[in-house]
């Protein structure tokens, strides 16, 4: 809008200052506008997600999904969790807390076939499920695999949970940060639950959204051997 010249208020010497200032914020707003513009493009291309007319595009697949800085896994954003479907160095760095009050490092299941399964308390599939989870795990333990359970929940309810149903896998508190490791694996819709399976060299073999059962992560398991 126009300086309106009324001596008595803004003389005219004022008013050609004040509007050297506006033009002068002006391009320092559009700059910075520009900087921070660039630095999100940038940013994108570090993570491995392709970038369409400067933005992301919506149909990443899963090995070009990568970690956020709002991780519960605490990891690098520019860090990809999974390339070709094969589980990078900054997926095993991941560390959790457990319902017991310790920690569960997913570093301790690399080198074996290992089953992941992201449920809740407040998902009633993935409460049905979990008595065929710890089927599996009683039965393919012994052979070699690991079973880890990432909650997408709080501490109490996990906790509360588990005094009433026997969980003898590994569990990890993931909290709803939990949603983007399941969404870097695969898990495009972010439903529940949501169970992988990983070869012992590191490779996602199997992807299942919705309730699994102890028959078909057993056929799986022994396909991958």
């Amino acid at each position: 809008m126009p300086f309106k010249k009324t001596p008595a208020l803004m003389p005219a010497p004022q008013a050609h200052d004040q509007k050297g200032v506006a033009g002068r914020r002006a391009i320092l707003i559009l700059a910075g506008l520009s900087a921070t513009a660039g630095g999100v493009w940038f940013g994108l291309k570090r993570q491995g997600q392709p970038v369409v007319g400067g933005q992301a595009s919506a149909s990443a697949t899963p090995s070009q999904a990568s970690a956020s800085t709002a991780s519960a896994a605490e990891t690098s954003a520019s860090a990809p969790l999974i390339q070709a479907d094969k589980l990078t160095a900054a997926f095993w760095q991941q560390q959790f807390d457990t319902p017991k009050g310790g920690h569960l490092s997913l570093a301790k299941a690399k080198g074996k076939p290992l089953l992941i399964n992201f449920w809740a308390t407040w998902c009633p599939p993935c409460v049905k499920e979990m008595p065929e989870l710890d089927r599996f795990h009683r039965e393919f333990t012994p052979k070699g695999w690991s079973v880890i359970g990432l909650a997408i929940d709080g501490p109490t309810p996990v906790q509360e949970f588990l005094a009433k149903v026997a969980v003898g896998f590994d569990l990890g508190l993931a909290g709803f940060g939990g949603t983007e490791l399941a969404q870097a694996l695969g898990n495009e819709s972010g439903g529940l639950p949501f169970s992988v399976m990983i070869d012992a060299q590191g490779k996602v073999r199997h992807r299942k959204m919705g309730a699994t059962h102890f028959e078909e992560l057993a056929t799986w398991a022994r396909q991958i051997g």
